[in-house]
C-alpha cells in the first residue's frame, strides 16, 4: 500500500495492518532461512511498508 491509501485508514486499521505485516515479515524471514522464498525482494518492501505505517500512527498521533 502507498502512503496515500494508508492515510485513509484510522488508527485502529493501521495498527491492525502493522500487526499483520509483521506476522508477515517474520513469516518471510523463516520461509528465506530455510530457502523456500521465491522472490527475496519482498522483504524489504514488507520493511518498508511497516516503516510507512509507523510513521503514518504517529503523525495521527
Amino acid at each position: 500500500m502507498n502512503a496515500a491509501e494508508l492515510r485513509k485508514l484510522s488508527a485502529e486499521q493501521l495498527k491492525d495492518k502493522l500487526a499483520e505485516s509483521r506476522k508477515e515479515l517474520f513469516d518471510m524471514r523463516f520461509r528465506h532461512a530455510t530457502a523456500q522464498l521465491e522472490k527475496t525482494s519482498s522483504l524489504p518492501a514488507t520493511k518498508r511498508d511497516i516503516a510507512r505505517i509507523l510513521t503514518i500512527l504517529k503523525e495521527k498521533g
